[in-house]
């Protein structure tokens, strides 16, 4: 019987410690303690590395009974009390000198069968396990209390881009003729990445339906799209996919995303959710996407997937277009921005992006907003073409970060398209150390409440 796996995300700083821990260049092995957050969706598991400690040589990684060197009881008895006190996985790691390929010994596995158990009975809950490294791979051991045992799905490095190890190379299965012309650009395997992706498009307006049409047509295997709203007839100038009849027959903007990507994806598989990100029920579906585009304009869908990304290393784009008119009605700005949101970099809340008067706002119903002078929401200026520019460009950028395409080190920008004065901005997110949501929520999984309603 074939063993599941597990998937292990990290971001790129934390995987830099752990290399640079592991092979400080002497060719010696080293070792470390990861706590690791744990997302759990029905058999699919993945770890997050919250945290790394690595192991003093000569006194926590000292010569070993059994084999070549061993952790020390001491400082092992120590982590998993941190991790079971937390709600974290405890990961044992070590390095092997290979290099795209790796296991553990014989030795390592042993090691694991003597001590393991005893430590799953610490941790009361918590899963335990090993991962051990070569220069250019990865192999897991991870132990359930469950009884059973998990090895390595796919090691992701989340920074400015996206990389992946495995235990050993993978081959690549030939892509039908129907993605030949993008297969020409990124290969197979690129391909094969991105069937097996789970990408979440919030809000199906004028950008968010053109990015789901983007990715189908990309080969996105598995999409998640996710709108409360029915169509509109002041959407049909906008939504792709959608017609008069459409608003005559009260159609939910998903059932017209879905309609429309199903022209161009046959096989992929489509979770159209016809509710708020906000409510508890929707923002659960998201905690194992892979990557998340986040279309809607609210401060209440920013706060959630804000969390999201951070809280469960999902790298994500927010998006949008603005129109704004003075009081003459002079066209003041005329703008898109596509703005990325990466673990361990800038949140929204380091960069003034949510606005809690706004959000305190948007938890009053209509009458509410009314009785105590705030208004209701006045309906924005949009425009087609400016939503395309913001679409394209989001769209793009995560086919380069996800595979890995680019050349060089291009760090993670918002980027602001000023159309009526013809002038592009580059901006360079700043990040609190002490900002209370992306540093405190980091890789905590579902060890952690996301900021969410009930429902």
């Amino acid at each position: 019987m074939k063993q599941e796996s597990c998937d292990i995300l990290v971001t790129y700083e934390n995987h830099k410690r752990i290399m640079e821990h592991l092979f400080p260049g002497d060719r010696d092995e080293y070792g470390a303690i990861l706590r690791a957050g744990v997302v759990r969706n029905g058999s699919y598991m993945r770890l997050l590395v919250q945290h790394v400690q690595p192991a003093e040589f000569g006194t926590d990684y000292v010569a070993g009974q059994y084999g070549y060197r061993a952790l020390t009881p001491t400082f092992i008895h120590r982590e998993i009390l941190q991790c079971r006190d937390q709600g974290l996985a405890y990961l044992a790691i070590h390095n092997h000198g290979s290099g795209r390929r790796v296991d553990f010994s014989r030795v390592d596995i042993e090691s694991h069968e003597r001590g393991y158990p005893a430590l799953l009975d610490i941790g009361r809950g918590v899963p335990v396990g090993a991962l051990v490294y070569g220069r250019r791979s990865v192999a897991a051991d991870i132990w359930l209390p469950d009884g059973s045992r998990r090895s390595l799905g796919t090691y992701r490095i989340v920074g400015d881009e996206i990389t992946r190890l495995y235990t050993k190379p993978r081959r690549a299965r030939e892509s039908n003729g129907e993605h030949d012309r993008q297969v020409r650009m990124f290969g197979a395997a690129g391909q094969q990445i991105l069937k097996a992706s789970k990408v979440a498009v919030i809000g199906l307006g004028g950008v968010g339906s053109l990015v789901a049409e983007y990715l189908a047509r990309l080969g996105i295997g598995n999409l998640v799209l996710i709108d409360p709203d029915e169509i509109e007839s002041s959407n049909l100038s906008r939504v792709v996919g959608a017609t008069r009849v459409d608003v005559e027959t009260c159609q939910l903007k998903t059932q017209i995303a879905v309609r429309h990507a199903r022209e161009m994806a046959i096989d992929a598989t489509m979770h159209p959710v016809a509710a708020d990100v906000s409510r508890q029920s929707v923002a659960h579906i998201l905690r194992d996407c892979d990557f998340i585009f986040l279309a809607a304009d609210s401060m209440r869908a920013r706060l959630v997937v804000n969390a999201l990304a951070h809280q469960y290393l999902i790298p994500t784009i927010q998006m949008g277009a603005k129109i704004r008119r003075g009081n003459h009605g002079k066209l003041e700005d005329a703008m898109c921005a596509v703005r990325h949101i990466r673990p361990g970099s800038g949140c929204l809340w380091c960069n003034g992006l949510i606005d809690p008067t706004q959000l305190a706002i948007e938890a009053k119903s209509d009458s509410e907003r009314k009785e105590q002078a705030y208004g209701v929401h006045e309906t924005n200026p949009s425009v087609i073409t400016l939503n395309a520019v913001a679409a394209a460009h989001a769209v793009n950028d995560f086919l380069f970060d996800y595979l890995g395409l680019r050349t060089g080190g291009v760090e993670t920008a918002y980027h602001h398209f000023h159309f009526h004065r013809g002038k592009a901005q580059r901006v360079i997110p700043r990040r609190d150390p002490e900002c209370r949501e992306c540093v405190h929520r980091l890789a905590m999984g579902d060890g952690l409440e996301l900021p969410v309603v009930e429902g």
